[in-house]
């Protein structure tokens, strides 16, 4: 527990001078300090641990600094938190929600890192603590933790907010993670995983396959696990086998690689008619979204990928970006490498500062539709094979894909 309550907010009325030889504190109470310290006594029921209900001079000065300061801090924690601790303490869960088994301090704090959030292996020891106490999580194993389905329901319902722009940074990060190399053909490529019922995987592969026949797909190239193994990062539960899908987002990180900047605007439907790219009819703008519009579109039933695929004219999914005009030469020499290696997922390249399929595009910069990676996934739902998908989900190394026609 933090000896110093220097930056703790009840200080501006309770001031900590200093220990005294026997190891307790002597205490400068200003005005309102005690009835203060009793408000968090109170809200924090501290009956039967040992700390009276109230205090006073006298009871005040025979707890330690580090008793006395861990029930203030539990009572701000609890009943007065800051945006900044929810904030550490939803990324925390959402590290949680994306493990299968028990994490422990240490490994949190190194994900945590991957969500931009410094924590030390102390201070997320800390929070799981008081998260244990509020249901949020549980102990499992010797120092693992679990989220419970209270935490679940925290982390989809908390800090909305924070959720806008969720997709956009998860396309930067992936991107970023993207280490794929052009010329061996080795690295790690970012993936879509979706979970299918083992009974149904069968059939959900046969409601795929004209979707990468025909194409409308990044890659042919796919992961499978079942339940208890991994996907890049993700375990597969019990009872389900995991299907990884190339995502589009494999662009966006090669050409970063490559020196070209992409500017992912986001993600539609888009209308397909003998066989070819016609307009958007609907649009999800990454930044302004706290959801993947990938998995939206796909549970709301909007898309007609199958039909695209046996006759030519359907709804498919589809992603919009921009680059600068100069980039272009660029860009296509990596496009045509990608598509090497059997990936891509490139769709129409506009020209410089032109529409593309009805969507304005800024000055000296190139538009650029990508095929979505969940577009086979789509198709299996159409067919009722209900998927729980992971779009921009983890990174795969490239050579433990196998071709579709080989599951």
């Amino acid at each position: 527990m933090p000896n110093s309550a220097a930056r703790a907010p009840f200080t501006a009325r309770l001031t900590v001078l200093a220990p005294v030889p026997d190891g307790l504190i002597h205490h400068n109470l200003l005005s309102g300090g005690l009835p203060y310290l009793n408000n968090i006594c109170t809200i924090s029921k501290t009956h039967g641990s040992g700390i009276p209900t109230t205090f006073d001079k006298t009871t005040l000065s025979v707890y330690s600094r580090k008793t006395v300061t861990y029930y203030l801090i539990r009572g701000l924690m609890t009943n007065f938190e800051t945006q900044d601790v929810k904030r550490k303490v939803l990324s925390i869960l959402k590290v949680l929600s994306d493990s299968q088994e028990p994490l422990g301090a240490r490994v949190i704090a190194r994900r945590l890192k991957d969500h931009g959030v410094e924590l030390g292996e102390r201070a997320v020891r800390y929070h799981l603590k008081l998260m244990d106490e509020r249901g949020l999580t549980r102990a499992a194993g010797r120092d693992g933790r679990l989220i419970t389905e209270a935490g679940i329901d925290e982390l989809k319902d908390a800090l909305v907010r924070d959720k806008v722009g969720f997709a956009i940074y998860r396309i930067e990060l992936l991107a970023f993670r993207t280490n794929f190399d052009l010329d061996k053909r080795i690295g790690s490529i970012p993936v879509n995983v979706s979970l299918f019922p083992e009974k149904k995987f069968s059939k959900a592969l046969r409601a795929m396959e004209p979707a990468f026949t025909e194409g409308l797909c990044v890659s042919h190239l796919v992961g499978i696990a079942k339940g208890g193994e991994k996907l890049g990062e993700s375990t597969i539960p019990p009872g389900k086998i995991g299907l990884a899908t190339v995502c589009s987002i494999v662009v966006n990180g090669i050409l970063l690689k490559a020196g070209v900047p992409m500017d992912s605007r986001f993600g539609g439907i888009l209308q397909i008619r003998n066989r070819r790219p016609l307009r958007f009819i609907e649009l999800i703008h990454y930044a302004g979204s706290s959801l993947d519009p990938s998995e939206v579109f796909i549970r709301a039933g909007m898309t007609s990928v199958r039909e695209a695929a046996t006759s030519g004219r359907g709804k498919i999914l589809a992603n919009f970006r921009e680059i600068p005009a100069l980039c272009r030469p660029i860009a296509e020499e990596v496009v045509a490498k990608l598509e090497e290696a059997s990936l891509g997922g490139l769709l129409l390249m506009g020209n410089t500062s032109e529409p593309v399929c009805e969507i304005p595009v800024e000055l000296n910069r190139v538009g650029i539709i990508l095929l979505g990676g969940l577009n086979p996934v789509a198709a299996a739902e159409e067919a009722g094979i209900e998927a729980e998908n992971h779009a921009m989900s983890t990174v795969m190394e490239y050579q433990n894909l196998i071709k579709f026609w080989e599951l």
